[in-house]
């Protein structure tokens, strides 16, 4: 069990008209035996999605949250980059003009979730460092030394690190990638994933 909520809520900072996309996530590789994910063929299903707009809400609906990942084997992800709820609703209105012109009437239902996975706005922006392997604490070391000093912007950028089952995420404020990339080719970077907030 991975429960990351009082790793995870100082990182959060509030903003009126924003909010942070969680998602409880029954995933395909979570699931051995026939490699359904409850009898479908995809990789993930998406049990609940929650718009958290305060540190109340977030603590609110964090048992719901528990008792859902334990109920589906699923897991709870939060994106550190907020959502703006104004531009959310511009491109939900897009998505679904899409899928209407493409007569994909059936998929119109999950276009706001859709597009909260996919778009941020925030211009206070998080990226992780995925780092499998609980071994690596030395690498991680050097890599976070390395991107504090070495990488533009200059100063700190180093936020938290978050476990999760097979290893951890680095939370950091963006940096150059090239540079990071010249002595760190194999290290994945993500701009705008989520990060886990609780795996039973």
């Amino acid at each position: 069990m991975t429960d990351n909520f009082d790793k995870i809520i100082p990182l959060l900072s509030f903003k009126e008209g924003y909010f942070y996309f969680v998602q409880i996530l029954q995933r395909k590789k979570d699931h051995k035996g026939d490699g359904k994910v409850n009898g479908t063929n995809n990789n993930s299903r998406l049990i609940k999605a929650y718009y958290i707009d305060s540190q109340d809400k977030l603590e609110f609906v964090k048992p719901e949250i528990i008792e859902l990942c334990k109920l589906f084997n699923a897991r709870a992800g939060i994106n550190l980059n907020r959502r703006s709820y104004e531009k959310m609703a511009f491109q939900q209105l897009k998505k679904i003009t899409d899928q209407i012109l493409n007569k994909e009437f059936a998929k119109a239902h999950r276009a706001y979730n859709a597009v909260c996975g996919s778009y941020s706005h925030d211009t206070d922006k998080s990226w992780i460092i995925d780092i499998d392997g609980s071994d690596e604490h030395q690498q991680s070391n050097d890599m976070i030394a390395f991107i504090n000093k070495s990488c533009f912007p200059e100063g700190a950028k180093y936020l938290a690190t978050i476990p999760s089952r097979s290893g951890y995420h680095i939370i950091t404020r963006p940096f150059d990638m090239h540079k990071f990339k010249t002595v760190y080719p194999s290290i994945d970077v993500h701009k705008n994933n989520p990060t886990n907030l609780y795996i039973p």
